[in-house]
């Protein structure tokens, strides 16, 4: 049985871990275990490669606005399937270099195969045992696949088939879910000329958004997807060449969403093959690892971070876990996570992005102010033609303490940074009251939105 210092499982970002350890310690001996791809799912089947679509999505969308400026603009062709193959070369090639490289490392084992413990820090990778001091359970997450009688038989895709082996984008499609990954890539593929539809059992696409944000991303991509708000798939089977989406309302309404595929977007799922249950590591009722405060799971030796753990499945939280897990298993630290100021931010059009609390929940916890502004009452919004787009910033009513804060526009992922960054600092909402902001420019909508306050 081979013995390792570390045994790592995945290869996102616990690789911050296993770089900053091996720089730090010349002798250790690290075992990585991937079943995918290397390099983790934001660069192999998520963020990385959905933004690489979601740019020229968007530039098909600012064409279509070229007329608003009396610009003669239209757009003579459109290739989506080699933009497509292009993304996955891309994504393939950095994802090799990743591989070769943890292969060729000297004090790096690398095993691609999908492994489970068989005992306490003991794991069989292909039939092979191998045991570690420490180990790093950063399994990551793979695509949750709900019971839909008949799916299974009739076939087909997710996020990853989407970006390891879909040659070609089907004429039309059927999107079974209405979160972040099925409108990016729903609204991609619209962009490109597919005919899209989006089957979703809540009453509303990404209903973790403020309603009025989800109102207006909603407005917006209908005119391009169609959406079946309400309907939860029954059934899949096929029929006239063509795939048959059967589902159901609260009503017991039924609708036949058809299309030439269908692609699952339901949520994210634990990985149990890993078996963790066999070395004392806790799990939750749906398999998500358990962890405290300082990232260590049930079990002495293990930490887990990321997706694994089931809590924000963002690249950057993932990212910021590393590091608590790094300070605190192998530099002795007792430093606890944070989550107070969790942001992220959805591709579509428009974009949306958000961080720490809603209205709804904060006004459960305290008293509040929110502040609102529209981009279109600023001179930059008015000088590009903006209308509905706007920023709410949610406060403290005694103390200015900024608990959230939604943006929904153009370029909402970098105005939203500028709340981001005051959450994380003593003075917060006093510090924006103070700053000079650039005018004319898109920051203003912020800044405004502070000056704007009401009672919540």
């Amino acid at each position: 049985m081979k013995e390792y210092d570390i045994i790592a499982f995945g290869t996102g970002s616990s690789m911050n871990i296993i770089s900053s350890l091996i720089e730090r310690d010349t002798k250790l001996k690290v075992a990585v275990i991937e079943n995918e791809k290397a390099g983790g799912i934001c660069l192999t089947r998520g963020c990385i490669p959905s933004k690489m679509l979601a740019y020229p999505a968007e530039l098909i969308q600012e064409i279509r606005r070229a007329k608003d400026f009396f610009i003669n603009a239209k757009i003579v062709s459109l290739d989506g399937n080699s933009l497509l193959r292009r993304v996955q070369e891309d994504v393939d090639k950095e994802s090799k270099m990743i591989e070769y490289s943890l292969r060729h490392h000297p004090r790096i084992d690398y095993y691609d195969k999908t492994s489970s413990f068989v005992g306490d820090y003991t794991i069989d990778v292909g039939g092979k045992e191998i045991y570690g001091e420490k180990i790093l359970l950063c399994t990551g997450s793979k695509p949750l696949i709900p019971p839909i009688e008949g799916l299974k038989e009739v076939g087909y895709i997710t996020n990853k088939e989407f970006f390891y082996s879909l040659k070609k984008l089907p004429k039309s499609i059927v999107i079974i879910g209405g979160g972040y990954v099925s409108l990016e890539l729903g609204h991609f593929m619209a962009m490109f000329g597919v005919d899209v539809k989006v089957v979703e059992m809540l009453p509303d696409i990404i209903m973790t958004e403020e309603p009025e944000a989800r109102a207006l991303v909603r407005r917006e991509l209908s005119k391009d997807i169609k959406f079946y708000l309400g309907y939860k798939a029954k059934e899949v089977r096929r029929s006239m060449g063509k795939k048959i989406v059967v589902a159901e309302n609260k009503d017991d309404e039924t609708v036949e969403v058809k299309g030439d595929e269908i692609m699952v977007a339901t949520g994210r799922a634990p990985w149990k093959e890993t078996n963790v249950n066999k070395t004392g590591v806790k799990t939750d009722s749906r398999g998500w690892i358990i962890t405290d405060e300082f990232m260590h799971t049930t079990k002495e030796g293990i930490w887990s971070c990321g997706d694994a753990i089931g809590k924000y499945m963002f690249k950057h939280v993932a990212n910021y876990e590393s590091e608590i897990v790094y300070y605190n298993a192998f530099l002795n630290r007792r430093i606890p996570v944070d989550y107070h100021a969790v942001p992220h931010a959805i591709f579509t059009h428009p974009q949306v992005a958000g961080v720490g609390m809603k209205e709804e929940e904060a006004r459960k916890k305290h008293d509040i102010l929110i502040g609102e502004y529209k981009y279109e009452n600023t001179a930059m919004g008015e000088a590009m033609r903006l209308k509905d787009y706007f920023v709410k910033v949610i406060l403290d009513r005694d103390t200015y303490q900024i608990l959230g804060a939604t943006v929904v526009g153009p370029e909402a992922s970098v105005l939203i940074q500028e709340i981001i960054n005051l959450m994380y600092t003593k003075e917060q909402a006093g510090a924006m009251y103070r700053a000079l902001h650039i005018h004319p420019a898109m920051n203003e909508t912020v800044q405004r939105a502070f000056y704007n306050l009401r009672e919540g």
